[in-house]
């Protein structure tokens, strides 16, 4: 297939829906958790979940980049955003994330300087334009933004700007989803792995999960189709007794992944020693930061910060959403306290959140039957 339509496709959905329903055993569940948000949009806003057999649950898991920041972290980025020298900048979903002092919007709204962009390229533009001010980038994501933070960080050096500096705040896929599978009375039976991530660091990364847990993986894209064709790799996985990292995505997907941007990274950052994720709490080398070769451009050497972790809203349940848990209607504020116009928690604030998902496509309190067993 070479065309989007075909990867939207009614009547292959159908026959793949069909197949899902010659594979899988009456009654008996099968959780798969998906671990990046863009298939949980994808399941929703194309009807997969009602389309899959009633015993095939999908799981919502920690892939949103946005979604794991912790409120302390967020403090930090609004006490950079309000010094006066400063021009702070940050992609989209990051303005109305919500910290302990509120969010970069609020903050933008009391007389900080804050900008939105669409690369770290365009917070490099913006340094050297406003050479009297200090401009800093919020560097947020997995492995998928990383290699632009690195290569702008590079370029930074080549050309001697020193007044750009990154907020690093990337994350690494693998160590959360240990985290989630070592953690007690969490039931998942196979991973939809992120396509994105996996363009860079690609399907190798993920031979723990098979090798050490038993758990079978399928890396896929973000269309109906492969989305579905990804759910009959896996529950093809389970009837045979397999336990594998397959690569559904392989038109772009290496299980190498990219050397290129692997390298850039390498160059730039380092493993932290440990990290807090919002909702998972401290995981050890779970996040990047930058080396001190880059001490220059790096915001957390050149200004004082105040690091203070911050406890999330007790009504919001972002963490147990984000390790599959419970349903984001199963929170007791979705809906209702938390909505994508005043959010209490990440996961309704992101265009890739679990609760923003099910609130724009309707799922607001509807279960789906439970499979009975027979």
């Amino acid at each position: 297939m070479k065309f989007v339509d075909e990867f939207r496709s009614g009547e292959l959905a159908q026959k793949l829906a069909h197949e899902l329903s010659t594979l899988v055993e009456p009654g008996r569940p099968i959780r798969i958790m998906e671990v990046c948000g863009g298939h949980t949009h994808a399941i929703f806003r194309h009807g997969i979940e009602d389309l899959v057999p009633p015993e095939i649950d999908f799981l919502h898991g920690p892939g949103c980049p946005v979604c794991v920041i912790p409120m302390g972290r967020v403090d930090d980025a609004i006490a950079l955003a309000e010094r006066p020298e400063v021009i702070f900048t940050t992609f989209g979903d990051m303005l109305r994330v919500p910290g302990g002092r509120g969010s970069l919007l609020e903050a933008k709204a009391r007389g900080a300087d804050v900008r939105m962009v669409y690369s770290p390229l365009d917070a490099l533009e913006l340094a050297r334009r406003n050479p009297e001010r200090e401009v800093v980038f919020f560097a947020i994501g997995f492995e998928t933004t990383a290699p632009a933070t690195a290569v702008t960080l590079l370029r930074a050096r080549e050309e001697g700007v020193r007044n750009f500096s990154a907020f690093c705040n990337h994350v690494t896929i693998g160590p959360p989803l240990e985290a989630i599978l070592a953690s007690p009375g969490i039931k998942i039976d196979a991973f939809i792995a992120p396509g994105h991530v996996s363009t860079v660091i690609g399907t190798r990364a993920y031979d723990f999960i098979a090798r050490d847990h038993g758990k079978p993986v399928v890396v896929t894209a973000f269309e109906p189709i492969d989305v579905l064709h990804a759910t009959v790799m896996i529950v093809r996985q389970l009837r045979e007794g397999r336990c594998e990292v397959e690569n559904q995505y392989t038109r772009v997907v290496d299980p190498a992944g990219n050397p290129r941007a692997i390298a850039a990274i390498d160059e730039t950052m380092e493993l932290r020693d440990d990290f807090e994720w919002r909702g998972l709490g401290t995981i050890p080398a779970s996040a990047l930061r930058l080396r001190l070769a880059f001490a220059a451009w790096d915001a957390e050497e050149l200004y004082a910060l105040p690091g203070a972790r911050v406890e999330d809203p007790k009504a919001c349940q972002c963490g147990e959403v984000l390790t599959g848990q419970i349903k984001p209607w199963e929170c007791g504020v979705f809906g209702t306290a938390c909505t994508p116009e005043r959010p209490l928690g990440t996961c309704m604030v992101s265009s890739e959140g679990a609760c923003a998902a099910f609130y724009a496509y309707g799922r607001l309190r509807q279960p789906r039957e439970e499979p009975v067993a027979t």
